[in-house]
């Protein structure tokens, strides 16, 4: 039956990653006759960033998130599973961060708070392409991006990172249609770490997408738009998530 807490078609709730912005997404065809909310990343606490999810829209919602807009996404699966009707994330680590992730961070932080952001937007560029190896056409596309979300969204992002927690067990707990899709030549985030998700959360689908690095939505927007075509027909009838009792 359809999920009768749905008054019309589920909209959609989507977050980029680091340094990220809409224009990550404007390869990917969303499904037709839903709505797409983005949440841009500025605030310093995953925490906030998942209310400012929740508060995107009324109601169910399909949430979408790369990178640490997948993390955010979990936080916002913790607090309001009720909320959650399907759940695409990609790019990710569902684990708490690692001491030489604290250490890198700070790092970062001091180089753009000496006026060093565009050394910054360097480090990261190459972990966003497979294998390292970015065409220079993504090279200028991410620089053009990162420069868009700018050093004080960089900052208050970079805080936000180091407030994620381990996410194994919201995921477990998890029952909404669940699609987990992973760039074979992500070295920032490999394959393990979604197979990780994907064996967390019971039903889940994971997709491994050749010749894709950490944008997957720039770099297979086809293989995106198919699995959210597929999520959304599946949590249009299967309701929100729930946690165990």
């Amino acid at each position: 039956m359809p999920n009768e807490d749905t008054a019309g078609p589920l909209p959609l709730v989507v977050v980029p990653g680091m340094l990220c912005d809409a224009d990550l997404w404007s390869e990917v065809a969303f499904p037709a006759g839903h709505d797409v909310h983005h949440v841009a990343l500025r605030r310093p606490d995953v925490g906030a960033l998942a209310e400012d999810v929740l508060a995107a829209v009324e109601g169910p919602f399909v949430l979408v998130g790369l990178s640490l807009g997948a993390i955010v996404g979990f936080e916002a699966l913790r607090r309001a599973p009720g909320r959650v009707a399907g759940l695409c994330v990609m790019a990710t680590n569902a684990a708490a961060p690692r001491p030489e992730q604290y250490t890198a961070w700070r790092e970062l932080d001091e180089l753009i708070t000496a006026g060093r952001f565009p050394d910054v937007v360097e480090r990261t560029l190459p972990d966003m392409f497979p294998d390292r190896s970015p065409t220079p056409e993504g090279a200028r596309r991410y620089r053009e991006m990162a420069r868009s979300v700018g050093a004080d969204a960089a900052r208050a992002q970079l805080a936000a990172q180091a407030t994620r927690s381990d996410a194994a067990e919201v995921l477990r707990a998890t029952r909404c249609p669940t699609v987990v899709l992973a760039g074979a030549r992500d070295t920032l985030c490999p394959p393990a770490f979604h197979r990780r998700v994907a064996d967390a959360v019971p039903g889940a689908r994971l997709t491994l997408l050749p010749d894709a690095g950490h944008l997957l939505p720039w770099q297979q927007p086809g293989a995106v738009t198919a699995a959210l075509r597929d999520l959304v027909a599946a949590a249009s009838v299967a309701g929100p998530s729930a946690t165990r009792p």
